[in-house]
């Protein structure tokens, strides 16, 4: 694939030392040096003929010399500050030629909202480029706050059609979720054409190094420090004034250092925020822009780093400070809980009194402290270039495979002339198993591309209408056959009687795992307990977590390493693709077998549909429920995980055990013994035994009826 990168956002006046064109050089980079089998081309603005020789060097061997084009544009094109829009329009039409003349696959921009107060020049019409667009989204902050953003209307004409324009794109790549969210949120036409790729920071940022830029820089005593923009967003009178309402010897003992360029108009009004709130004169320190370099410096040195913005695409500077091992919280808004990754670390930013409360604890409370510097470092390996580089690769080339695939007679796929048998290894309906409700929902749709064939050993089987006539196999057929089949599927759970075959037809035949238990500890210890497969937990336990598993069961006991070690990692790595339901299986994946080991798995969300002709009185009714009756519903398995007896004796302290009216259902099956029989005595011997019932397994149309009755 011929992919041609659109880097202005390294050129313009307005992105270049900043964020945007610091990630657009740094993702171009990563992805040519992780993909050898696509050929890269650079596409140049000629406006800005200072900074080309800098980008040439960037890239140093990664892009030849050849490969690397240059547009010119006539100048005084920029479409807010230029002299007519006619000069915008030919800008436009002169890169469009530029993208022909190169004849790429697929163009990505590193960065479409640029050129209203210089000569940059972007724009998306795939028709007219003749070639398929993605473009990295850092967010739509001005499009969110209109009011503040966009009140010049000059401006918001620029803005608009820059949104219009990305409306057109095949393919954004967003740089949090929660700039995927906006982009979904706000043009919703992008449904189902924007991926998050996340985001990373300069290596240079880490723990170790000088610490010595801090006494340079008009520092004098241990500091709370901030770095980013000057903006109303970023928050920093709340911020001054959130430091201001920490006790008067923390701030004798500290200061707060503002680390960023400021105009002296922003100085003048930091200044009398300061003085407004009561700070001394030497309580606030201003250091103007510093180099990188000084900036890692700083990091090191702080006492806390806070990040109180109210929104933020990504929000760089809290990954930077992680990386360089410093105490850090902030905003619990848009994308920082992202980046932070803990929930005691973030704070309101909407009340200085919080922002304090927080910044107080950070700075006395040794424990968090210390916990906060130990969550930082795996928190910040969660991020790198290589993983971000590689989203970005895979997003670019499943839309290249959908392009081709438009292009082909009658705009189908060619595959699609011959569908793919595929196996899928599943219990089926009416076995007690969510899976098999699952499967029962996900065949009718997946019917309509693959010619599918059941693997399955249950006697009874009740098959939706649609794929009624689905050909069920037994696992011995499957033996003989497997080789017959372009895909297979094991859909793996928990439950012994459903799935303990499949550990063994998983070794012999690999195949997609979808993996709706993220722990297997379960199962495998079952298998071993009933003595079909001697030792499989054990095994299990020492190739998935080595001797420290075996460790903690010798010492603490075979149900407590059932219920810390997942004892799943021969299913992921013999599985030719996993898919997931959550993406915090994918961080458990990460957390338990190394950063990146879920880097090829697919986080496809739970099926879920409403029940038909939903009726609350009618399932009132069907339960035998009177009118006045308040049911509260607990669903699933009665287990230990599940915490069912805590549930009760909760119940019993609250005032509905004195209400008769007032029942509790617990809709599942008891099937974990001990921990079952003792839940059970405890209802029967309860004085209010009389509100508590157990439905025992329940079907998926009692199980429906439950919650559509439910109050609570």
């Amino acid at each position: 694939m011929k992919i041609l990168l659109d880097l202005q956002g390294c050129q313009s006046a307005g992105s270049r030392n900043r964020g945007i064109g610091r990630y657009s050089l740094a993702l171009a980079q990563a992805m040519i040096r992780l993909s050898k089998e696509h050929e890269f081309w650079l596409l140049l603005n000629g406006a800005f003929p200072d900074t080309i020789g800098p980008i040439r060097q960037a890239m140093g061997s990664l892009v030849p010399a050849e490969r690397i084009t240059v547009f010119h544009v006539p100048r005084a094109c920029g479409e807010v500050a230029g002299s007519s829009p006619w000069r915008t329009l030919a800008a436009e039409l002169v890169r469009r030629y530029a993208i022909r003349k190169v004849k790429p696959d697929l163009v990505h921009i590193g960065s479409l909202f640029e050129g209203p107060g210089d000569d940059c020049t972007t724009s998306i019409a795939p028709d007219l480029d003749g070639v398929p667009t993605a473009v990295t989204l850092y967010d739509l902050i001005p499009l969110i706050y209109a009011d503040r953003y966009l009140a010049d209307g000059r401006i918001k004409t620029w803005y608009l059609r820059k949104i219009e324009a990305l409306a057109r794109a095949d393919l954004l790549l967003g740089i949090s979720e929660s700039a995927c969210v906006e982009a979904r949120d706000r043009v919703p036409s992008l449904q189902g054409r924007v991926v998050n790729i996340s985001s990373a920071a300069d290596p240079l940022f880490r723990p170790d190094g000088p610490r010595d830029a801090a006494a340079r820089l008009g520092l004098a005593r241990p500091y709370v420090m901030y770095t980013g923009g000057i903006d109303w967003r970023k928050n920093i009178d709340g911020l001054i004034r959130a430091y201001a309402l920490l006790p008067r010897q923390i701030r004798s003992s500290h200061q707060l250092a503002l680390v960023c360029h400021a105009e002296p108009y922003a100085k003048t009004q930091m200044h009398a925020t300061a003085r407004s709130a009561g700070l001394a004169p030497d309580e606030l320190v201003l250091t103007g822009f510093v180099s990188d370099a000084d900036l890692a410096s700083l990091y090191r040195s702080c006492s806390v780093f806070v990040f109180p913005s109210l929104h933020e695409g990504f929000g760089l500077p809290a990954l930077e400070a992680m990386m360089c091992g410093a105490v850090v919280i902030g905003s619990s808004t848009s994308s920082i809980p992202e980046v932070i990754g803990r929930d005691d670390a973030l704070f309101d930013p909407c009340s200085d009194h919080a922002i304090a409360d927080l910044m107080l604890r950070a700075l006395q409370d040794n424990s968090f402290r210390q916990s906060l510097k130990a969550h930082a470092a795996i928190q910040a390996a969660r991020f790198s270039w290589d993983v971000t580089a590689r989203r970005a690769l895979d997003a670019l080339e499943e839309l290249h495979r959908r392009c081709l695939a438009k292009r082909q007679p009658g705009g189908s796929p060619a595959i699609a002339k011959t569908r793919l048998r595929l196996a899928m290894h599943t219990p089926l309906p009416p076995a007690k198993s969510g899976i098999a409700d699952y499967c029962a929902d996900l065949l009718p749709v997946l019917a309509q591309h693959y010619d599918i064939e059941l693997i399955c050993d249950q006697k009874d089987m009740v098959l939706p209408p649609l794929v009624a006539s689905l050909a069920v196999r037994s696992t011995k057929w499957f033996r003989e056959h497997a080789a017959s089949y372009d895909r297979i599927v094991y859909q793996f759970g928990n439950s012994v009687i459903h799935h303990s075959h499949m550990f063994g037809l998983l070794r012999e035949f690999p195949g997609v795992v979808v993996l709706h238990d993220f722990f297997l500890s379960g199962v495998l210890n079952w298998m071993e307990t009933l003595g079909t497969h001697p030792d499989a937990f054990r095994l299990a336990l020492f190739g998935s977590h080595g001797s420290k598993g075996l460790d903690r069961e010798s010492s603490n006991g075979r149900d407590s390493a059932v219920a810390e070690f997942p004892t799943n990692r021969f299913v992921l790595t013999r599985a030719t693709g996993v898919i997931v339901h959550s993406a915090h299986s994918l961080q458990l994946a990460d957390d338990w077998y190394g950063e990146g080991f879920s880097r090829d798995f697919r986080r496809i969300a739970q099926l879920h549909s409403l029940p038909a002709g939903i009726d609350r009185l009618h399932s009132r009714r069907t339960l035998g429920l009177a009118s006045e009756d308040f049911l509260v519903c607990a669903f699933g398995h009665i287990r230990p995980t599940k915490l069912i007896h805590r549930l009760l004796q909760a119940w019993l302290k609250s005032r509905l055990a004195q209400d008769p009216r007032c029942r509790l259902v617990l809709v599942g099956e008891n099937d974990r013994a001990p921990y079952a029989d003792e839940v059970m005595k405890w209802v029967r011997k309860s004085p209010i035994a009389g509100q508590i019932s157990i439905t025992g397994f329940a079907d998926r149309a009692e199980y429906e009826d439950y919650l559509c009755a439910a109050d609570l």
